[in-house]
């Protein structure tokens, strides 16, 4: 009987520690508008994710307002054909949210192909019951990643 019940506590521990809050299974849902939105191109979609703060940092270095990230990715001047995103997690403090993933993606920036690997973190806050993106940095990812 003490092993049934050490089996079960241990099944459940895991159950609890791999369960998403809603929070989180909220952030989730935005980071994948945000995803989709970038491939599609849709402003709608893609503004309703962004906080009108957001700083949007490439790898490059380039730093850009909502405005601009906006205009760019709805006219495909930065042209996002796939977006694979792992390695994801998710740590909500409060009305913050950190996610950080890796980025896999090919472009078609100006007729320019491109395959970048790169590793993100992103800052959301809930602002009136809605997660916005603050914030996005990106950097290189080793080629072994």
């Amino acid at each position: 009987m003490k092993k049934l019940s050490l089996i079960l506590l241990i099944f459940a521990g895991s159950f609890a520690a791999s369960a998403q809050s809603k929070d989180e299974t909220l952030v989730a849902a935005a980071v994948e508008k945000l995803r989709a939105s970038m491939i599609s191109g849709n402003k709608a979609d893609l503004e309703s994710v962004l906080s009108s703060d957001l700083t949007y940092a490439h790898s490059s270095g380039k730093i850009q307002s909502k405005e601009v990230f906006v205009e760019e990715i709805s006219t495909k001047k930065s042209d996002f054909k796939t977006i694979a995103l792992t390695k994801q997690s998710i740590s909500v403090t409060g009305d913050v949210a950190i996610v950080s993933h890796q980025l896999d993606a090919t472009t078609n920036d100006g007729g320019k192909p491109a395959a970048p690997h790169l590793n993100i973190v992103l800052v959301w806050k809930k602002t009136k019951g809605e997660w916005k993106l603050i914030a996005r940095r990106a950097f290189h990812a080793p080629a072994a990643e």
